[in-house]
């Protein structure tokens, strides 16, 4: 292409986005040789055959390195470090560029920096581009706060109860209510409760393997449409909404409720699937619920974290990074004056999330070069098709973005807006074959990795997430527009 004849970096970028994509595909095998590499230590320590501390502790090494490659929100992190240190050593370049790119996430922007004499101090600090990972980690932490799951939780294990109470009902409560709800109160925290939920009062069950990659499969799949219901809930609706004057109403027409049907139909598939060991399920001792959850938490203390989840999305939609994050501040600072209300901050699975984000977001940047010619050159089959398969390996987001600045596809035409109809589908229809397919995935990868031996297997999700995934297919290809 053009593109990569002018500039020969841009083809090196894509391969080394390659590479990270291929290393998320071997994330099982590296925890698994972590384990055994630690089991052999630990014997060697019961042996005395290697030091320890003052308190008994010691660590291989190759083990701790071999667990830090093998998760998955830090392998883009690790690559974007490889992409780093390539713009560095490749002529015309260096220091001054890479940094500048970091920073912007911009390649027109990191070009036009590193040339300025000025240097660091004209460069933009905190990049819009950014602003997406910011959200995500500020929305996660609240809502996995104890009086926003407290809350959600009663609700939808009323729902559960007035269903019977059984495994069943739980887990297709949560699997249809809570992805639908993340199209007022966003995606990420509808994936943060959904799967705190399910990894409380469903996977603590211990149900089989097979059973435990279609819930996973099922729930990324119904979260990625479960946001299209309004215009400001769901990353790859923002990204396009306000360039091509999409509404609320206009979602939930021709969108909203086909998500919603497929959504159920999916649902309702896997339950059928399953049904004997729901039944087996149902037979078992009923896990112990969360601490908090048996605790009340006032009116007043549950609406001001509504109220921060509020200003949050506000914060995102208007694009104010520095407001949303005083949001934060203004969070933690409420928990330390509550405590007997709260309980300790979940920030690590929000910072690895977020970290994860951020890095996509630096790869993603350098990847418009080859997909936004392919995209321009789809009809609406294909360009369906095309953006969910792309999807599948570059987050929904991106893909979308990447449509919106296709010149074709911002015309005013019938057949604009029919492009734009499929590009969209497409995106959020694959958000769920792949960890990194969309913004919410890895915060519950992040919450639900300990119920699958070994770390999540990218091929198994792929597989049990393909079902889901055509039957929305059909209801958005299918079904009047």
């Amino acid at each position: 292409m053009a593109a990569a004849a002018a500039d020969p970096f841009l083809p090196v970028a894509s391969l080394i986005f390659l590479l990270a994509i291929i290393h998320t595909f071997l994330t099982p095998w590296f925890t698994s040789w972590a384990h055994r590499l630690e089991e052999a230590h630990l014997e060697r320590v019961r042996r005395g055959e290697v030091p320890v501390n003052e308190e008994g502790r010691s660590a291989d090494f190759r083990a701790s390195a071999l667990h830090f490659l093998g998760e998955v929100e830090a392998v883009f992190g690790i690559w974007a470090f490889v992409l780093f240190c390539a713009f560095v050593l490749s002529p015309g370049k260096g220091w001054a560029f890479a940094t500048a790119y970091m920073e912007t996430a911009d390649y027109v922007a990191a070009s036009r920096l590193a040339a300025e004499p000025a240097g660091p101090a004209s460069r933009i600090l905190a990049s819009p581009k950014y602003l997406e990972p910011l959200f995500v980690f500020v929305i996660m932490a609240i809502a996995s706060s104890r009086p926003v799951f407290a809350t959600a939780s009663s609700l939808l294990t009323r729902l559960a109860g007035v269903l019977g109470g059984s495994p069943f009902a739980r887990w297709a409560v949560v699997l249809t209510v809570a992805p639908l709800l993340g199209s007022f109160i966003t995606e990420p925290a509808a994936m943060t409760i959904a799967a705190l939920m399910l990894a409380d009062f469903f996977l603590e069950f211990r149900p089989s393997a097979r059973l435990r990659y279609a819930t996973l499969g099922l729930l990324f799949v119904n979260v990625s449409i479960g946001g299209t219901l309004t215009h400001f809930a769901a990353p790859p609706v923002v990204m396009v909404a306000g360039i091509w004057g999409w509404t609320t109403p206009h979602m939930l027409l021709h969108f909203g409720l086909k998500a919603a049907l497929s959504i159920l139909i999916s649902t309702a598939a896997y339950g059928l699937l399953f049904r004997r060991e729901f039944k087996e399920l149902a037979g078992r001792t009923d896990p112990a619920l969360r601490p908090e959850s048996r605790t009340s938490v006032p009116l007043w203390v549950v609406l001001a974290h509504l109220a921060m989840m509020a200003w949050t999305v506000l914060m995102l939609v208007g694009h104010h990074g520095v407001l949303l994050m005083a949001g934060l501040l203004v969070f933690l600072t409420f928990t330390v004056a509550t405590p007997q209300w709260q309980s300790p901050v979940r920030l690590r699975g929000p910072l690895l999330v977020a970290f994860f984000l951020a890095s996509l977001v630096i790869h993603g940047g350098l990847q418009s070069w080859w997909i936004s010619p392919v995209l321009a050159r789809l009809g609406e089959l294909e360009l369906f098709l095309g953006a969910t398969v792309l999807t599948a390996f570059n987050d929904n987001a991106a893909i979308t973005y990447l449509a919106s600045q296709v010149p074709a596809m911002s015309e005013g035409s019938s057949a604009a807006r029919a492009l734009q109809y499929v590009v969209l589908a497409g995106a959020v229809t694959g958000g769920g074959l792949t960890v990194i397919a969309n913004a919410p995935n890895p915060a519950g990868q992040s919450i639900l990795a300990r119920h699958f031996e070994g770390g999540i297997s990218p091929v198994r999700l792929f597989i049990w997430a393909a079902l889901p995934t055509a039957l929305a297919a059909a209801c958005f290809l299918l079904l009047p527009r």
